[in-house]
């Protein structure tokens, strides 16, 4: 099992000289995950290099057991601040791609036109492609095979409206990740604000908020077998 990670390079939150970068509990959950199960992990990023960490998933209160390993793994802390240029990767390389959220993919994955064609060719390829949280944000411009949305007519969840709200970050958002999936067609659901919920459509699978990243992670795993 080979698979891709496509992290954010992007850290700041709008124009609140806050930073933003991706979560981190949404990067090691599905990475071990996958990581214990033998796959062979490759992350990249659009600008290659350090991937930027949100800090507000890099506080006490937002620590999981695998954010903890993550933090005496000096192996994974070396490939987050050595990824690959998202330029440089090629898509018949993989069995499957994962983009693990944060708010920073909302600036830059949404609009990069390297990822947007990288999804669309793991679709073309019937590989799975997988998003957690804001990372359906990369799902904005990308076209399925019949040249419409990728999302129109599936089912798919994100980080909804009210649990942006409840960061207090909606006004700052370029876009809400729920309306955009509406906008573009997608049959979007829903559980409770920070409840775990993941669903899967053909080789799309997406995940509502942190909480949801391991079942991500699982869904992923069932695909590839």
């Amino acid at each position: 099992m080979k698979i891709l990670f496509v992290l954010t390079s992007h850290n700041q939150l709008g124009d609140t000289g806050k930073k933003t970068g991706f979560w981190i509990e949404e990067f090691a959950a599905p990475y071990y995950a996958l990581l214990d199960k033998g796959a062979e992990i490759t992350v990249a990023t659009p600008k290659g290099g350090q991937a930027p960490i949100d800090p507000s998933s890099d506080t006490e209160d937002a620590q999981t057991k695998d954010t903890k390993r993550y933090k005496d793994d000096k192996d994974a802390q070396s490939v987050i601040n050595n990824t690959k240029k998202l330029a440089d990767v090629n898509a018949s390389d993989f069995d499957a791609v994962f983009y693990p959220g944060g708010h920073g993919p909302l600036w830059d994955l949404a609009n990069d036109a390297t990822s947007i064609k990288l999804i669309e060719t793991f679709n073309e390829q019937a590989k799975p492609v997988a998003f957690v949280c804001h990372a359906p944000a990369a799902l904005k411009g990308v076209k399925g095979t019949d040249g419409q949305p990728l999302v129109k007519g599936k089912k798919v969840t994100g980080f909804t409206n009210s649990e942006e709200a409840a960061v207090q970050l909606t006004e700052v958002v370029p876009f809400l990740v729920e309306d955009m999936l509406q906008e573009n067609g997608g049959i979007y659901s829903k559980k409770e604000d920070w409840a775990a919920y993941a669903i899967q459509d053909g080789n799309l699978i997406t995940g509502q908020n942190p909480a949801s990243s391991e079942l991500v992670a699982e869904k992923l795993l069932a695909a590839l077998k």
